[in-house]
């Protein structure tokens, strides 16, 4: 078992039935990722009630789309576009997944490519990179700082049931390097857990017991990296806010505040 999937069992899924649905325009669901051949990369698609949708290609750790993983199922939180359909699904954009823990043998579908199913956006070529990531972004201008400081807010958005994943790594890297620049003493963490409205109307929520994991979690890893001579005020929420299906997503956070 991965490190992604070991972290998830921190999550105890409590789902109940509510009187609500999203919107039309949104898909909120839980059901098998698929994988389809292409003559260039695979596309990630999902069904659900009968309609294939399009998430992702697969790519490399440069890309903003991180990839379900065969065996497990997925939440799906997206918004259908007006797109044309990609690899045969209709388009959620924006679109979040998060797989889960449990394994599931029976999501193992691969299907073979077809003339039909194309990526012509596809950053570069299938196999082994040689180096050259598929997302090349600019190096940002190192920012000059001054007093009087500013105490910024940096925000850390979590796949359902899950703790700290590689992605997060620059923003906490941002942290370490601003406290440090501006010789911050206080460093403020507030974390919650969340929960999603499914399409069909079931409320899915992340154990209330993930909020003060993951402001602990940041707390100490901020620490060990170099700030443990500061003051940490941590905070969690006890309770959920309510979903309502549209990027319900950004209740699963931990807001980062560095105080001159």
């Amino acid at each position: 078992m991965n490190r992604r999937a070991i972290m998830t069992s921190v999550l105890l899924i409590a789902a109940t039935a509510t009187a609500e649905t999203p919107p039309a325009s949104q898909r909120n669901f839980v059901s098998c990722p698929i994988v389809r051949d292409t003559a260039t990369v695979p596309c990630w698609l999902s069904e659900y009630e009968g309609e294939l949708y399009y998430l992702g290609i697969q790519t490399d750790v440069s890309a903003d789309f991180d990839p379900p993983f065969l065996g497990h199922n997925v939440l799906v939180e997206g918004t259908i576009s007006d797109q044309e359909r990609i690899c045969g699904g209709i388009v959620l954009d924006p679109v979040r997944i998060s797989p889960m823990l449990d394994f599931d043998s029976r999501c193992n579908t691969i299907l073979p490519a077809e003339d039909r199913y194309t990526v012509p956006f596809a950053p570069r070529p299938p196999g082994p990179s040689g180096g050259r990531l598929a997302f090349q972004r600019p190096t940002p201008e190192p920012e000059v700082l001054q007093p009087p400081y500013a105490a910024p807010e940096f925000e850390l958005f979590y796949d359902f049931g899950m703790l700290i994943m590689g992605r997060h790594a620059g923003t906490l890297a941002q942290v370490l390097d601003y406290a440090t620049k501006t010789g911050a003493r206080t460093i403020e963490v507030t974390a919650s857990s969340g929960a999603t409205l499914l399409s069909d109307g079931t409320n899915m929520a992340e154990d209330i017991s993930l909020a003060p994991k993951r402001a602990n979690e940041v707390a100490r890893l901020l620490q060990t990296g170099g700030l443990a001579d500061r003051r940490f005020e941590i905070e969690t929420a006890s309770e959920q806010e309510s979903p309502d299906g549209v990027d319900d997503w950004r209740s699963r956070r931990t807001l980062i505040r560095v105080a001159p």
